[in-house]
């Protein structure tokens, strides 16, 4: 699981078997940007989409990654706020997109969505202000470290799906930095490291 942590379910899994409803979408593809006003959720079928924020000099960085069973687009839909970030396509994906009326009545007749929603809403604050912490804090290992702990404890499977680069591109540290303290990491037997791919330490 990524650091969204929405699983899908109910009424949303049902839809999920309707691959007729789902429209393609080709990596690179812009989904919607800052400033866009928001008319729809989206469900992803298969593939990823990352939601970033970009600097004056062109810097990403990742707000979230969202991966198959999973949504994004909620939040700015509940409030009736514009967008605040980007979402881009990173692999080819296959998404369902449901407009405000149709999100509501789901809302309103899956009681099990309805509390998956209240936690993805919850864990996404809770990852905000651990990010904004870390984010003052100098010590660069200090602040990878506790995005690999956090990224693990949410997740089921003890390899993570993530590139050095979206590490830093979550830190706000450069790539090099962040290839050097993994590595560290794994020196220490924090972590452990198979074919590039970062594990959980003991497995």
């Amino acid at each position: 699981m990524t650091i969204t942590e929405n699983k899908c379910s109910g009424m949303i899994k049902y839809l999920s078997n309707d691959r007729s409803q789902a429209v393609k979408f080709k990596k690179g593809t812009v989904i919607y940007e800052p400033g866009g006003t928001p008319k729809a959720v989206y469900f992803i079928l298969s593939g990823e989409v990352r939601m970033v924020t970009v600097n004056d000099d062109g810097k990403e960085f990742i707000q979230g990654i969202f991966k198959a069973n999973e949504y994004f687009g909620e939040p700015a839909l509940l409030v009736g706020k514009p967008y605040l970030a980007f979402t881009i396509v990173s692999r080819d994906a296959e998404i369902i997109i449901l407009d405000k009326a149709q999100f509501f009545d789901l809302i309103e007749k899956d009681q099990a969505f309805s509390m998956d929603l209240i936690k993805t809403l919850s864990n996404r604050l809770f990852y905000k202000s651990m990010m904004l912490e870390e984010l003052a804090n100098e010590q660069a290992e200090h602040r990878v470290a506790t995005l690999i702990n956090y990224l693990f404890k949410h997740q089921e499977d003890a390899v993570l799906d993530i590139t050095r680069q979206q590490l830093a591109d979550m830190s706000g540290l450069r790539v090099e930095t962040v290839i050097r303290i993994v590595k560290k990491m794994a020196d220490q037997k924090v972590i452990r490291l198979q074919k590039g791919k970062i594990i959980k330490a003991g497995i």
